[in-house]
């Protein structure tokens, strides 16, 4: 099961970018300024090791920056990554509970003990750090998919399945991803697992992957799969079958119906293979969301905590905009969500010290809202 990890050159590429992006810009006197410039500099380090796959050079340096910083939990986190890949899972185990005793509620921290069990095969266990997880943060499509995953392997079927779902609800790329996985052998005869299927082929024909072949190309899943889930989305009125001339042969592609691809976008494979997106769905969203930030706003300048808690679990919950948040503003995301986490804590006392902080976040994604309406206008255009 690769529960966290894609392609190790793949992998560790988006380890680097997802990390590097989360430290600071360094500026020619950014040692003078940058009180923490040093456990960065091994922070990096140990991440461009990770990607060269030399783990041990890169818990040393990782250790290294938490000589400096005890409580740096970035640090503490991929050196129990860094365990985990030298098979050493006390150690990791050890790093993970660090990050816990300075923060209980990290979620990822509670999804990383999970694998550790997993690898262990103590499902039980694994399957209530994934629960801790998912209490902290409930957006975390992976968390879920592992949930899923734990219960398959329990022969918990019913439960497996609606974990499943939650997971391919916040990303629809976790379908793909469980037609292949052999966690989930227990629950592929159940209907629900087939409607699965069916998601995964709706999806590869948004993208424009039209033929039975390129379906069974890009998503490995059997012709007779594929074939038997187009069948079922055509009598549910999403897919339509057509044929095309090509040559002296007749080629069938499928098309989903006009006023689904209205809805959700789809894309258009052009003569060199690149991809053109229709893009009503991605304005529709990031105006909603746009809405969102001043209801939040207004919430925030009058100083009202249960109206703010409730517009900013607008932005988290995946059945409202959590999914979207996450997909064109990750990081604002995970902010929100710590606002909310503390407003609960500790109500107007944090509100009378973080007010403004707020205020500024709710500006920058206004901001940013702005500046992909335009780009998406200009590519319709």
């Amino acid at each position: 099961m690769r529960k966290l990890f894609g392609d190790k050159n793949e992998e560790s590429s988006t380890e680097i970018k997802k990390v590097e992006s989360e430290l600071p810009k360094e500026s020619g006197d950014s040692k003078l300024t940058d009180v923490n410039y040093s456990r960065n500099k091994h922070y990096k380090k140990g991440v461009s090791l990770m990607a060269d796959e030399r783990m041990d050079d890169a818990a040393r340096a990782f250790e290294d920056a938490l000589r400096m910083d005890p409580g740096h939990v970035d640090s503490l986190l991929k050196l129990g990554y860094t365990r985990f890949h030298m098979n050493d899972f006390s150690s990791a185990m050890e790093a993970y509970n660090k990050v816990h005793e300075i923060d209980v509620t990290n979620a990822e921290s509670w999804n990383l003990k999970g694998l550790i069990y997993y690898r262990q095969k103590n499902y039980d266990k694994a399957l209530d750090c994934v629960e801790k997880a998912i209490d902290s943060n409930p957006t975390d499509g992976m968390s879920w998919y592992n949930k899923a995953c734990y219960h398959s392997l329990l022969n918990h079927i019913p439960e497996s399945i609606e974990a499943l779902k939650r997971s391919i609800e916040i990303d629809v790329k976790n379908a793909k991803k469980a037609v292949k996985d052999k966690d989930f052998e227990n629950i592929r005869a159940d209907e629900g697992y087939r409607r699965i299927v069916e998601v995964v082929v709706l999806e590869s024909v948004r993208q424009g992957y039209r033929k039975v072949g390129q379906i069974v190309w890009t998503t490995m899943v059997g012709k007779l799969e594929v074939e038997d889930a187009a069948r079922k989305l055509i009598e549910k009125g999403l897919l339509i079958k057509t044929e095309k001339n090509l040559g002296l042969q007749k080629v069938e592609e499928y098309e989903i119906v006009p006023e689904l691809a209205d809805k959700i976008g789809v894309e258009k494979k052009g003569f060199f293979g690149a991809a053109r997106k229709s893009q009503p769905i991605v304005i529709q969203n990031l105006k909603e969301i746009s809405e969102t930030v001043h209801a939040a706003k207004t919430a925030i300048e009058k100083g009202d905590v249960k109206e703010i808690i409730s517009q900013l679990d607008v932005f988290i919950d995946p059945s409202k905009k959590g999914g979207q948040m996450i997909e064109y503003f990750f990081e604002e995301h995970r902010d929100i969500r710590l606002f909310k986490a503390r407003l609960n804590d500790k109500g107007s006392e944090y509100l009378e010290g973080n007010k403004q902080k707020m205020i500024n976040l709710m500006d920058e994604i206004e901001m940013m809202i702005t500046k992909k309406l335009r780009s998406e206008a200009a590519q319709s255009s």
